[in-house]
């Protein structure tokens, strides 16, 4: 079909939204994803825990996490969301069919980083299956995963350490890229300093248990929204659905 002025289009409402979060061990983000409109979970770990939550069985290669979605996108079914748990436990199971594909023993044997490179193309497969469910299907899609620290080299200020996605660097980039927000979850936290004598203070850090959500990139830890979110919320679904625009809750 040509194109032509006459194809401009507006939107008048947004589609459903793509969700990475990411966090500390155990802070909640298995539990907020499960407080989603109807979510089915595709896991490749064991992180439901007593969680009861629709989910297909444990994903141990990545044709298993591309049936699930699959089998999302063909049948008949009343889920509204698609969540994967975890990302970073999906990683291993892309790099084994990278080296089946590619008759390696391992992804670091195409040497000079060429293995992260083919791998990138299952990444993009997986994403496609991912999209067709947001845009043919109407799913939210919810990614999880943990989290790493790591130095930042900034060229601007002297290096820092900071929260990451827990991925290989290419495959983080196109995660971000690829997700509407990118969420950290983690305790509020706040330090206070001690005269311990002798000229000496030492730092402590106290909380409360109080879970948080950011929303916005903070030289600490990486995170991103369209939407216009506060940049801290509750970690609870509902805490963040309120706060979407409101043609996005509709």
């Amino acid at each position: 079909m040509a194109i032509s002025l006459a194809s401009l289009k507006r939107s008048t409402c947004l589609a459903p939204p793509r969700i990475l979060i990411h966090g500390v061990a155990g802070v909640g983000k298995t539990t907020f994803a499960a407080g989603a409109p109807d979510p089915v979970f595709v896991i490749t770990e064991d992180g439901l825990g007593t969680l009861d939550a629709p989910h297909f069985p444990l994903a141990r290669s990545f044709d298993e996490v591309m049936e699930a979605l699959a089998a999302l996108y063909s049948e008949e079914h009343a889920f509204r969301t698609v969540v994967v748990d975890s990302v970073d436990w999906l990683e291993p199971l892309i790099w084994a069919r990278a080296c089946k594909d590619n008759g390696w023993k391992s992804i670091e044997d195409a040497g000079y980083g060429k293995g992260y490179v083919a791998a990138l193309d299952l990444w993009r497969q997986y994403i496609d299956g991912l999209n067709a469910l947001r845009d043919d299907k109407g799913l939210a899609v919810i990614q999880i995963a943990h989290t790493d620290i790591k130095r930042f080299d900034s060229p601007e200020h002297e290096p820092y350490d900071r929260y990451i996605i827990k991925l290989h660097a290419r495959a983080a980039a196109l995660m971000q890229e690829h997700s509407d927000a990118v969420l950290f979850a983690n305790y509020r936290i706040s330090t206070v300093k001690s005269d311990v004598g002798f000229n000496k203070k030492v730092t402590r850090a106290l909380g409360s248990g109080e879970r948080v959500l950011y929303t916005a990139e903070r030289p600490a830890f990486l995170a991103k929204n369209r939407y216009g979110l506060p940049d801290v919320l509750p970690l609870s679904w509902d805490a963040f659905a309120q706060s979407m625009p409101q043609t996005q809750t509709a």
